[in-house]
């Protein structure tokens, strides 16, 4: 296995990609209402500023601000984790627990990167607003509803109709 290392920088940014493990299921769309009770409550107990977020039926994509001295992403992701998860096995959904009595939800791991300058962020930004029409959940970044870019359109700092010139095959996310 690789040997990652993870970054830690107090009071840093992050980006954060974090995925359901089983990747034809809807948990995160379907109850909405529960991640965002998740993170509200680790937010309450562990602050943070979540910049940017879209949120798809089984992964999401956020960036966070972590106040100054803290470095504990690690921490509140296995919080919001573990609260969403009591909230679906309270619900009834049909979870089932593995061979180490963990329930198969979540990948055990996720993606994150620390950003570097605003060039940086501008992009993790876009890529994050622009990811539902990306996997065709939707064919306008307006239509999706589980996202930050509708906060960012209110306080006029991205227009309504942003997106709708983004060529998928320039690349331009670089993938």
């Amino acid at each position: 296995m690789v040997n990652y290392r993870r970054a830690y920088i107090e009071g840093g940014m992050y980006f954060f990609t974090v995925t359901l493990k089983n990747r034809q299921q809807n948990y995160l769309t379907t109850y909405v209402d529960a991640l965002r009770d998740s993170f509200a409550y680790v937010k309450k107990h562990q602050p943070f500023e979540i910049i940017a977020i879209v949120i798809l039926p089984e992964h999401l994509h956020c960036l966070w601000h972590l106040p100054r001295g803290d470095d504990n992403y690690a921490g509140r992701w296995r919080a919001i984790k573990s609260r969403f998860t009591r909230a679906l096995i309270k619900s009834g959904a049909d979870l089932h627990k593995n061979k180490r009595g963990e329930y198969n939800l979540w990948q055990s791991r996720y993606w994150e990167h620390s950003i570097r300058d605003e060039s940086d962020l501008l992009r993790h930004i876009d890529y994050i607003h622009y990811n539902p029409v990306k996997h065709g959940y939707v064919d306008n970044v307006k239509d999706w509803s589980f996202s930050s870019f509708h906060q960012f359109v209110e306080e006029g700092t991205l227009p309504q109709n942003w997106g709708l010139n983004i060529n998928d095959s320039q690349n331009q996310y670089g993938e």
